[in-house]
């Protein structure tokens, strides 16, 4: 079991209430939900950085693929398909 250790957090008022009412709809504790929260953000923190952008041989940056191959045809039809 890790040890536990007791701070004091100043928070904004409307926050503070908010987050009591998130625990209180979720049948949880306002330090569980605080917990579950710190976790997440440590966690994302910690991740290895991705980058949104890939970079070609020309050091042109491109979105990663998603599976959907877009031209210019493609831009050129969907404005078209705006229009109407």
């Amino acid at each position: 079991m890790m040890p536990h250790m007791k701070t004091t957090l100043e928070l904004p008022d409307a926050l503070l209430r908010k987050a009591k009412g998130v625990a209180l709809r979720r049948r949880t504790t306002l330090k569980a939900l605080v917990t579950h929260a710190l976790e997440r953000e440590v966690a994302y923190a910690n991740a290895p950085a991705t980058c949104a952008f890939a970079v070609d041989a020309e050091g042109i940056p491109h979105l990663p693929s998603r599976g959907v191959s877009v031209s210019s045809e493609t831009v050129h039809r969907l404005l078209e398909e705006e229009d109407i």
